[in-house]
């Protein structure tokens, strides 16, 4: 039994690399599904965002990287080669190190932010649905939530107000210098454009108008903002109006193409609109940055923004990493105690085995009439010998051979008092 943490991250690769291996949320299941049916993997969860995809596995051995690597390149069609100089692997004690970090958000491109656990949770949902985790990663994700907890409870790690959603409105304020005059375009409905949504509205935007697949749902955040919703296929005719657009969904295909772009351009007699593009997959075509009146970023381009943010936050990023190292080792030690499980079972159940035959003769030469005080001294004397004879056997052995280090084993094991009497 053993553990991997596998994947690819804003550390390790571009964004055109990273969308490239995101998971589509309604297949997801599916894909879970397709991974544990693999021979040497017994469980997966997987954790898809805009800046990582990480699956977790429990393998048979550490050694089983190069599978799943076979199977994450196979699924999203692409070739090994390619995709190889981007991942990294985490065994045993670092994948849950790792697992704990990135719930915490140690390991996220803004140091601390809290979203990422929300994305764990859902990621862990998504397994236990599939079916695909048992009681060694749920007893794992169960502990990298009270982690994240006590990370975020005990230490100033969240106290600065830095997340994309920040980075990206401070970009716009940077852009913009009076923001009550202009029109945002939100692309989206889920935490972050919620986040980016309150961010612009505490900073004064003039207009806000929301777009996304279910009207309804941007139109409940939009009328507690004061903004307009709209549905995905109103972007183009809206495009006209906004001097600041920022997406954040889900989609698989661009939403805001050259072609819709250069359109709203004309129809704005070609006043600039900047474009901060949130999502992986992109949802705005990177062509579109060819335009001379389009000032596009990514969340590539947001880091020395989030920079300034995460400053304030570093002094507890060391606080929270002892936490997670304390928290690995008694993970760690819960791990190593199931392999003890069936050996102390089976030593159980042979002790108790013993007990019930001395037992047994004992109450048969009750029924015979013999005194219980002698019954009682023939059963306590009998049971300890039976249960002393192998250890004392092998400890035999072990000083014939001069095996010392299995006599000092014996006697931690059995608590023997090695001091002389």
């Amino acid at each position: 039994m053993s553990l991997l943490a596998f994947g690819i991250n804003h550390k390790t690769a571009p964004v055109d690399i990273r969308e490239k291996v995101a998971f589509d949320p309604d297949h997801l299941p599916d894909a879970l599904r397709e991974l544990v049916s693999r021979p040497s993997i017994q469980e997966a969860a997987i954790l898809s965002t805009c800046n990582r995809t990480e699956l977790y596995c429990e393998t048979e051995n550490a050694e089983e990287f190069e599978e799943v690597l076979r199977w994450f390149c196979d699924y999203h069609q692409l070739d090994i080669d390619s995709v190889r100089p981007y991942i990294y692997a985490h065994p045993d004690s670092s994948a849950v190190k790792q697992i704990m970090r990135v719930a915490s958000g140690l390991d996220s491109l803004i140091l601390g932010e809290p979203q990422i656990l929300g994305q764990m949770k859902d990621a862990f949902s998504a397994a236990t649905e599939a079916g695909t985790v048992g009681s060694l990663l749920s007893r794992l994700f169960q502990q990298t939530f009270t982690v994240a907890k006590k990370v975020r409870t005990d230490t100033a790690i969240g106290s600065s107000p830095v997340s994309v959603a920040f980075a990206a409105v401070t970009l716009a304020r940077q852009f913009f210098s009076d923001m009550n005059t202009h029109t945002a375009l939100l692309i989206g409905a889920g935490d972050t454009t919620e986040l980016v949504a309150r961010h612009l509205s505490e900073q004064g935007i003039g207009r806000l108008i929301i777009a996304n697949r279910t009207v309804e749902k941007a139109r409940v955040l939009a009328a507690e903002l004061g903004g307009y919703a709209i549905g995905l296929h109103e972007i183009p005719q809206h495009l006209t109006e906004a001097d600041l657009v920022i997406s954040s969904t889900a989609s698989q295909e661009p939403l805001v193409t050259k072609t819709i772009a250069q359109a709203a351009l004309k129809g704005r007699k070609h006043r600039p609109i900047l474009m901060v593009d949130i999502a992986v997959p992109r949802d705005i075509e990177p062509n579109v940055a060819d335009l001379d009146d389009i000032y596009l970023y990514t969340v590539d381009n947001l880091q020395s923004i989030i920079q300034e943010g995460m400053r304030s936050r570093e002094a507890a990023a060391e606080q929270a990493e002892e936490i997670i190292e304390s928290q690995v080792v008694h993970f760690m030690g819960w791990v190593r105690s199931l392999e003890a499980v069936k050996t102390i079972r089976n030593y159980r159940l042979q002790a108790e085995a013993t007990r019930d035959e001395a037992v047994d003769k004992a109450l048969r030469a009750l029924a015979n009439g013999k005194e219980p005080a002698e019954v009682l001294q023939e059963l306590a004397h009998g049971l300890t010998n039976k249960l002393i004879h192998t250890p004392t056997a092998q400890m035999n052995q072990a000083a014939y051979a001069g095996d010392q280090e299995t006599l000092a084993i014996a006697q931690k094991l059995l608590g023997i008092d090695t001091e002389d009497n």
